[in-house]
C-alpha cells in the first residue's frame, strides 16, 4: 500500500491524512511491551520501545528503520501498526507507543487543530515551506502534550507535480517556474478537489502563473492519473516527492522552486517520558541525517514493485549505510 497523498493542503492536510491512513496488518496496542511483538523484537539491555507504523508502505519502512536502528543501539523493539493518526497520536501521548516516524507540516497542522480547534489550520496555519519554522511550531504544540520532536532530516515526502520526460525535454522544463513561463495550458490529473485546493490549481496559478485548462479527476498519484500523463491526455500529475513509480511511466518531477508546498520533512516524534533519553535521540539522528528523499523513493519501490518485505528492505539499507550490522 502506498502512502496516502496530502490532498487538502495546509488547511486540511492533517485531518485528511488522519482520516485516510488504513492499517495493513501488524500488532495491536494490546500487545505486551516485552519486546516479543512483531518485527523480530530482540531483547536489549536499555529497555523496550514500541515503534508505531501507520500501515502504508513508507510508514512501514520507516518504522522498521527506526526499530532496527534502535535495536542496534541496545533497545528491545517492536513495531505496532495503528489505523490512523487520530488513534496513534493519543497512544503516543499515553506511552502505549514510544516512537513514530512523522511528517513535520502534516503533524504540525494536526496538532494545531487538536490544540486550537478544527478551524485553526485554516485560520491560523502553523506550517509553511520553511522547514525550521514548521518544526519550531510543531515543537511548541507537541511539548505540552508530553511529546518530544527530534530533528528533521533532508528526506521530504510532500505533494509534487510531474510531467512526461518527453514533454519536459520538448519544452525545456525543469521547474514549475519553467512551466509557468512557457505559457503552456495544462490539464492536471489529480483529485477533483484540485480545482479549489490552495496547493493545487489555484496555487499553481498564483505562485507560478501556470494556466490550468482543466482537471482530469483520476485521483492523486494513481496509476490511472500517471497513465493519463504518459498518454498525453493530461500534461501534469499530482503525486508525491517519494513516488517510486514515476520512472516506469516515463515521468519526471518538476521542482517546486517557489516553495508552494509545506515542509513535510520526515522526523521522529517520541514520548518524552518513556523515549526521551539522549541515547534514543542519538540513534535516530544518525538515521535521520543519512536518509534522503531519493532513498525513501527507492525503499518504497523495493517494497511496492519488487515485493520485498519492509523489514528486509530496512535491514539492507541500514547495513549499506553502516548504521546497523
Amino acid at each position: 500500500m502506498s502512502k496516502p497523498v496530502r490532498t487538502f493542503g495546509a488547511a486540511f492536510g492533517a485531518l485528511a491524512l488522519a482520516a485516510s491512513l488504513t492499517a495493513c496488518g501488524g500488532d495491536s496496542l494490546e500487545k505486551s511491551r516485552d519486546g516479543a511483538a512483531a518485527s523480530g523484537g530482540a531483547v536489549g539491555g536499555k529497555g523496550t520501545l514500541v515503534v508505531g507504523a501507520a500501515g502504508f508502505t513508507e510508514s512501514n519502512v520507516l518504522a522498521e528503520l527506526y526499530a532496527q536502528v534502535l535495536r542496534h543501539a541496545g533497545y528491545s523493539t517492536s513495531v505496532t501498526t495503528v489505523n490512523n493518526r487520530e488513534l496513534y497520536e493519543p497512544s503516543l501521548e499515553k506511552g502505549e507507543i514510544d516512537v513514530v516516524p512523522e511528517y513535520a507540516a502534516t503533524l504540525a497542522e494536526f496538532l494545531n487543530a487538536k490544540v486550537n480547534g478544527p478551524n485553526a489550520p485554516q485560520e491560523k496555519p502553523v506550517a509553511s515551506s520553511d522547514a525550521a519554522a514548521t518544526v519550531a511550531a510543531l515543537e511548541k504544540l507537541a511539548g505540552p502534550l508530553g511529546l518530544k520532536v527530534l530533528p528533521a532530516g533532508g528526506a521530504v515526502d510532500q505533494n509534487a507535480f510531474a510531467v512526461s520526460k518527453e514533454y519536459a525535454a520538448k519544452n525545456n522544463l525543469k521547474t514549475l517556474s519553467d512551466l509557468g513561463k512557457s505559457g503552456l495550458p495544462v490539464r492536471i490529473a489529480a483529485g477533483d478537489e484540485c480545482s479549489v485546493r490552495p496547493f493545487c490549481a489555484p496555487g499553481l496559478k498564483t505562485a507560478y502563473g501556470i494556466t490550468v485548462s482543466g482537471i482530469d479527476p483520476k485521483g492523486v498519484g494513481t496509476p490511472q492519473a500517471k497513465q493519463a500523463v504518459k498518454d498525453g491526455a493530461a500534461q501534469l500529475v499530482l503525486t508525491t516527492t517519494t513516488d517510486a513509480t514515476l520512472d516506469s511511466y516515463g515521468l519526471v518531477l518538476l521542482e517546486d522552486d517557489r516553495k508552494l508546498q509545506n515542509a513535510d520533512n520526515v522526523l521522529p516524534v517520541v514520548n518524552a517520558r518513556d523515549a526521551g533519553a539522549p541515547e534514543v535521540a542519538a540513534a535516530l539522528d544518525g538515521l535521520t541525517r543519512t536518509l534522503t528523499t531519493a532513498d525513501l523513493a527507492d525503499l518504497n519501490r523495493r517494497v511496492d514493485a519488487l515485493r520485498e518485505k519492509p523489514a528486509d528492505v530496512a535491514r539492507a539499507y541500514l547495513k549499506a549505510k553502516g548504521l546497523a550490522g
